[in-house]
């Protein structure tokens, strides 16, 4: 996988390792697939908003174990959009990539919400995030908000909103999987 679309999924890689237990038993693959817009990022410190490339949206798509992410981000108002392939784990939800890197989903309603820990492995250290995604492109899904809040309650909590354009065309790009508005 590109470096830069983990590190852009991250948003920044100076974060220590975050502990938020996840609820997930079973990930129905199929529901999850599609598109989601990133409403929000928990991390240690304030510098995640200073990211230069700032995700707007991803669109997955699972293919047997394999879990195929699309993620378009501003980089200084330009869109980019990176591709990456990862491996399911033995652990429910988590996908690993090349470059030890991981995405976990923690929890989702499927329709509104989902709760993703992104980390990697840099500089011989685990950095993490905990990234709140919605369906929707305009407005915030409350339920998952909450359990947004409620997963990262002892952890720097940053929502910040996104001008969208990158998310908007990553949805117009690929309407069969992108979901409800």
């Amino acid at each position: 996988m590109e470096a830069g679309l983990l590190g852009a999924l991250l948003g920044i890689l100076t974060v220590s390792r975050l502990q938020v237990e996840p609820v997930m038993v079973v990930l129905d693959q199929q529901k999850m697939a599609g598109f989601w817009r990133e409403a929000g990022v928990a991390s240690n410190h304030s510098l995640a908003l200073n990211a230069p490339n700032r995700v707007e949206g991803l669109l997955l798509a699972f293919n047997g174990s394999s879990l195929v992410v699309e993620a378009a981000y501003n980089n200084s108002g330009s869109c980019k959009v990176d591709t990456a392939l990862g491996l399911e784990t033995d652990v429910v939800g988590k996908f690993m990539f090349p470059g030890h890197r991981e995405i976990w989903v923690l929890d989702t309603d499927y329709e509104g919400y989902a709760i993703l820990r992104v980390s990697m492995l840099w500089q011989g250290r685990d950095f993490s995030v905990i990234k709140y995604l919605t369906r929707n492109l305009e407005s915030e899904d409350m339920a998952g908000l909450w359990r947004f809040r409620e997963l990262t309650t002892h952890t720097g909590l940053y929502l910040f909103p996104r001008q969208g354009k990158c998310a908007r065309m990553l949805k117009k790009v690929s309407p069969g999987l992108a979901g409800p508005l």
